[in-house]
């Protein structure tokens, strides 16, 4: 009666075939001759095959055997596969990262940590996108991004987000400003000034405008822009009074005048993680490297 082959019998008859014989095919596996030639009977009596005969005293396989060797080999060559693969995981975990990050984070504060995490993962590929807030949101959910980093809250039902870092936006201008002798500006200082502001659905933009509002401060004329980057650079041409968060302003100290502004608008700088599966070591390694980054702001 045939039954199921045992995992040993099978290395037997694949040393055998290998091998040639019973004794090579003994010490390629680390056993006796005898322990060999017992696993082989067993298997043919499993199987309900003839899978060797003797021929002038050495064992010959049966085509039969032939035929089922090359399945047997490509089970092998699949389990040999799968340990370099496990192998290659334990020394450096997965080969890929894929990170998605607003554009004033991927300007700032995202290359030094890039850089941080080569460090320790030299081999990794690294994906590295500058998305609106929407797009990150929608990546991620698809399972395009490990993970998000964004000024823009992005926490939906079903995704969580964490907090990364806490600050303050800053006003950003020309040295030459009349408001930069100023130690710090309030509010009450962009009055008829010329403001260059973001996009209507940002986060600092809201707060200025509703800070701006309750003080009863109407700006002299404004330019609208999608970047911090650009407002920074506009600013550094004399353009107008700027507030951007300090990442992106920090990027332009030497051609711009930095000043806090008051009442704080908050910036938060969050973290969203796939929801589909756990992260990686990867992903650990470049999170702390950002938060390291992030304690020098």
């Amino acid at each position: 009666m045939t039954r199921p082959l045992h995992p040993r019998e099978i290395e037997a008859f694949r040393a055998v075939i290998q091998t040639g014989t019973t004794t090579a095919a003994a010490q390629l596996l680390h056993t006796t001759q005898p322990s060999v030639s017992r696993l082989l009977s067993q298997m043919q009596a499993a199987a309900g095959l003839k899978l060797f005969d003797m021929h002038k005293g050495r064992l010959r396989p049966t085509s039969e055997a032939m035929d089922l060797y090359t399945t047997v080999q490509q089970h092998f060559l699949g389990r040999e596969r799968i340990e370099r693969k496990l192998a290659v995981l334990r020394q450096s975990g997965a080969g890929a990262l894929r990170i998605g990050c607003t554009p004033a984070l991927g300007l700032s504060v995202i290359p030094a940590a890039v850089h941080s995490f080569a460090q320790h993962y030299p081999g990794t590929h690294l994906s590295l996108q500058t998305l609106g807030t929407t797009a990150l949101r929608e990546g991620l959910l698809h399972g395009h991004f490990d993970l998000v980093v964004s000024t823009m809250a992005i926490a939906t039902p079903e995704l969580d987000a964490t907090v990364l870092h806490r600050s303050h936006a800053v006003c950003v201008m020309h040295p030459q400003h009349p408001l930069a002798a100023r130690g710090k500006l309030h509010v009450r200082d962009l009055q008829d000034q010329l403001l260059l502001t973001l996009n209507a659905d940002d986060n600092i933009f809201l707060q200025l405008q509703h800070t701006m509002q309750a003080h009863g401060i109407q700006a002299g004329s404004t330019i609208e822009t999608t970047y911090s980057s650009t407002i920074c650079c506009l600013a550094a041409q004399g353009l107008g009074l700027g507030v951007v968060n300090p990442y992106v302003a920090s990027l332009f100290a030497r051609d711009l005048h930095i000043l806090p502004l008051l009442p704080h608008c908050a910036v938060e700088v969050v973290l969203a993680l796939a929801p589909q599966y756990a992260p990686s070591e990867r992903a650990d390694c470049f999170i702390e490297s950002l938060r390291t980054q992030f304690k020098r702001h």
